[in-house]
Order: structure tokens, then C-alpha cells, then sequence
């Protein structure tokens, strides 16, 4: 059961890191509340997601 969740929170997080990198390629604008959310926030949020992805994917393959 922990492998299934570990491959479905890796998963996760690989979309939502996917999703800030396209926001950087393309240029897109977020806003939450009326507040424009900087670039430089989507950077942190892709490593952030990336690493959180590699994590959950290497502890699905650790898991027995």
C-alpha cells in the first residue's frame, strides 16, 4: 500500500513541477486573491516539486 502512495504522490508532484515549467516557458501569468504571483516563485516551486517527485518515486522503488 505505501508503494501505491509513494507512486501517486511522485506522480503528483511531477505534474505540478511540469505545470510551473510550462508556466516559465510560456510565460503565464498566476494569480491568487488578487496578488500576481512573481516568476521567480515557479522556479523555486519546480525544484521544490522535481525533488519531491524523485522522493516519492525512489521510496516507491525502495518499498517492498
Amino acid at each position: 500500500m505505501q508503494k501505491i502512495y509513494s507512486l501517486v504522490a511522485g506522480t503528483i508532484f511531477l505534474i505540478i513541477a511540469l505545470l510551473h515549467a510550462l508556466r516559465l516557458i510560456y510565460g503565464w501569468e498566476a494569480m491568487i486573491g488578487g496578488w500576481m504571483v512573481p516568476i521567480w516563485l515557479s522556479w523555486l516551486a519546480l525544484a521544490i516539486g522535481l525533488f519531491l517527485s524523485y522522493q516519492g518515486f525512489l521510496l516507491a522503488r525502495k518499498t517492498v
